[in-house]
């Protein structure tokens, strides 16, 4: 492969000429001729009515195609190198994931028609730049617990205090004539209208990827048209956003009332002065997204909880002092976060399931084959799962409602992961009702 080991790069062609629109990821970019190769042998398949999806070169990287609407073509590049249990298949998942959410920030930032009638390609390219700030967000993956994009599930942030939070939610965003509102707190959503959840939940997480982006530019507020890939696709809503305190940010879908200055001089204060000592009560929840009120085991290093009928997750990472002084050491805290989305996919992959409400690609109905093809050789849907490696032990626990993934100490003896896993679901749902 051309590319570096653990690099991804993303091509955006069109789908009928093979014109190059935009390539971003890898500092070292592939040769034209090597794109326009990728471009020519999907078409040349295309021609001989075969539908080529993705391959794996003889250095373990991967090249993944996928045409949207017949009009654009994205190619995830992979240089490989990943060398961890079940990396191939996981590897496969998270680029036709990275395909899928590309296109979704292409059409929340552009709107479908922009990109399927195409009049002037140089135009195009240039309105395409628009998005490179979302999609790069997507490409690197660089902040720690946010597993949206992967999981198609709303990071969360669970707050000391709920209910105050949701009676200003629903105030301000019912005063701004909205159904449509959020609080996201460190990028993570903590309260929300039922209009909100109710979006698709690939929406929901390219909306906080939208909402992340804004916060690390550092403006104080704005009014931004967005699409709504699945809800929306042609009409635009505006999405205002205010910051609150640093850190901490209300956001509303609506039309075209009320303006950008009526709602934050006679609205935000009005909704959210009372509220500042509970603000901030959030943001000391940092990363943990778990409240105080729950106690983690102090054999868990790392979570990933997932609502399956609100698609709500919250996840953490617990490394502390005791941790530390292991020998031998325990992965990094960054290393946990690979593990946990590693063991996630092995899980979704081999043994449970995993809700979508969008359409997906031939590659993910092949892997979802796969895993259908091991329940039917059941008479039971598989409940639990576990890992055992030499960094850590895995243990993964479904219900009808929840999903939960832990990294345990390998300490821990594999016959007691299953009461680790229980005592831990029960614990944050009796303290959070998540």
């Amino acid at each position: 492969m051309m590319l570096q080991e653990g690099s991804t790069q993303l091509l955006c062609l069109t789908a009928s000429s093979g014109v190059p629109l935009f390539t971003r990821g890898a500092s070292k970019q592939l040769p034209f001729s090597v794109i326009g190769s990728l471009n020519g042998v999907h078409m040349f398949g295309g021609g001989q009515g075969v539908a080529l999806s993705c391959c794996e070169t003889e250095g373990g990287g991967k090249v993944v195609w996928r045409v949207f609407q017949d009009s654009v073509m994205l190619i995830a590049v992979s240089g490989g190198g990943q060398g961890a249990v079940g990396s191939s298949r996981g590897e496969l998942v998270r680029l036709e994931r990275l395909l899928e959410n590309v296109w979704g920030c292409m059409v929340l930032v552009l709107g479908q028609d922009e990109l399927v009638n195409v009049k002037n390609v140089e135009r195009l390219k240039r309105d395409l730049r628009s998005c490179f700030s979302l999609i790069d967000q997507l490409l690197e993956d660089g902040q720690d617990g946010i597993l949206g994009s992967l999981t198609h599930c709303a990071d969360s942030l669970l707050p000391p205090t709920s209910t105050s939070l949701q009676e200003a939610v629903d105030g301000f965003t019912q005063a701004a004539d909205s159904e449509f509102g959020c609080l996201v707190v460190h990028g993570r959503i903590t309260a929300a209208t039922d209009k909100w959840w109710r979006l698709a939940p690939q929406e929901v997480v390219l909306l906080s990827a939208l909402i992340r982006s804004f916060s690390a530019s550092g403006s104080s507020s704005c009014d931004y048209p967005v699409f709504l890939p699945q809800g929306s696709p042609t009409v635009a809503h505006r999405l205002l956003r205010f910051q609150l305190l640093p850190g901490a940010e209300v956001c509303v879908l609506c039309g075209p009332s009320p303006s950008l200055f009526r709602a934050e001089a006679g609205l935000v204060g009005r909704f959210w002065s009372p509220l500042v000592e509970t603000l901030r009560d959030c943001l000391a929840v940092g990363e943990r997204c778990l409240p105080g009120s729950v106690s983690l085991r102090p054999d868990v290093l790392a979570l990933l909880l997932i609502n399956r009928e609100s698609r709500r997750s919250v996840s953490c990472v617990q490394i502390s002092t005791y941790h530390q002084l292991v020998d031998p050491p325990l992965p990094s805290k960054a290393r946990c976060w690979e593990l946990l989305k590693l063991f996630y996919i092995f899980c979704i992959t081999h043994y449970f399931t995993q809700e979508e409400t969008h359409s997906i690609s031939p590659d993910e109905q092949t892997l979802r084959g796969n895993t259908e093809d091991f329940l039917h050789g059941f008479t039971h849907t598989p409940q639990h799962c576990y890992l055992v490696t030499d960094e850590c032990k895995c243990y993964g626990l479904q219900t009808p409602q929840h999903q939960l993934f832990l990294l345990i100490l390998p300490s821990v003896p594999t016959f007691a992961l299953h009461t680790t896993a229980t005592q831990t679901l029960s614990d944050i749902v009796a303290a959070t009702g998540f």
